[in-house]
């Protein structure tokens, strides 16, 4: 079922001490070995990349043990079974799992999304994001830490990425004040015009200080934070009395372990405004997936949400797309199509 098949992939070859690129990986091919009783073998379809796959670089404690050295690069993926030697998988079915920066993955089932099997009617790359961790982190980070209200202003930094761009539209259909800080006019633009943002800040041309002091000087009720850093600290000085930051990603760091971004001189201002600052991780929640999915999914359908997609072509690429996140490169949720 496998013979003649070749794998290419990309492992870990060194751990970076800075900004993430090609030199940490090593580019290998090999033959797919036969199956095994109880396992399948999936040829990927899409590649999914998010920042915290940087993190994951780090040999550091974290919610997820770090990627080994000579690993896989860790990574969700969408593909198809082309070979199977398990009962409860077919050739042809369509999953996600953690299949890793391959073309072939070899599965015993374990560690597949719980949605595992993906329908018909559905773009296969969407579980990479909107019906993934992407759209469920933006859903419960919003919905259960934010508790959004009618009338509620939200910021939210990254808001032209796959998560911020989400968080943004649900906080719209909630009745919210919606505030975008992104990077260069073109992403600015969409928020507006496709998105119904109320108000853009362009972090490249705008001084963000002096914007979130003209368009929410102690109104922001929520504040949905992908970048940490200076816009942090500059977000918590313009908080409303009992706001609600939500803590998401910090990629104004890069991920890094070594010369971070200094920590919030303003944090006394959660004090002072009665406030509360969160972090969370979406894999908190693996019980209320389907729930949150069958949402999510209305409303796409619905028109109610738009979603985005930016798609490099070939395995070639990714080292390319994970450390073009950290330089805003992506212009909604970053894949790579194999």
């Amino acid at each position: 079922m496998t013979a003649g098949l070749i794998n290419r992939k990309w492992v870990l070859e060194s751990r970076p001490e800075g900004a993430v690129s090609e030199k940490n990986f090593r580019f290998e091919t090999e033959t797919v070995r036969p199956l095994a009783e109880g396992e399948f073998l999936v040829k990927n379809n899409y590649l999914s990349f998010e920042p915290a796959q940087r993190g994951w670089l780090n040999d550091v404690r974290s919610y997820v043990p770090p990627v080994a050295i000579g690993e896989v690069m860790r990574s969700m993926a969408v593909g198809e079974v082309v070979a199977s030697r398990h009962g409860q998988f077919q050739v042809g079915d369509r999953l996600q799992g953690g299949f890793g920066w391959q073309e072939y993955a070899i599965s015993d089932g374990t560690g597949l999304f719980p949605v595992e099997k993906i329908a018909e009617d559905v773009p296969i790359s969407y579980p990479l994001h909107i019906y993934g961790l992407t759209g469920l982190t933006a859903y419960f980070g919003l919905l259960d830490i934010g508790l959004p209200k009618a009338g509620d202003t939200v910021v939210i930094s990254g808001a032209a990425g796959a998560t911020g761009s989400t968080v943004g539209q649900i906080a719209k259909l909630m009745g919210c004040h919606v505030i975008g800080i992104a990077g260069g006019a073109a992403k600015c633009q969409w928020l507006i015009d496709e998105l119904g943002y109320d108000a853009v800040i362009d972090y490249k041309s705008d001084s963000v200080e002096a914007r979130l002091k003209e368009l929410c000087k102690n109104s922001i009720n929520i504040f949905f934070d992908n970048v940490g850093g200076e816009i942090l600290d500059l977000a918590l000085v313009n908080l409303a009395n009992h706001a609600r930051i939500v803590l998401c990603g910090g990629i104004s760091s890069g991920y890094r372990t070594a010369e971070l971004p200094p920590g919030p001189k303003n944090y006394m201002q959660l004090v002072i405004r009665r406030s509360h600052m969160e972090g969370f991780i979406v894999l908190d929640h693996v019980e209320r997936y389907p729930q949150a999915i069958e949402q999510l999914k209305q409303w796409v359908d619905d028109g109610k949400i738009k979603v985005k997609e930016h798609v490099l072509q070939g395995i070639e690429q990714c080292p390319t797309a994970l450390a073009g996140l950290f330089s805003g490169q992506n212009f909604g949720k970053q894949l790579v199509k194999l």
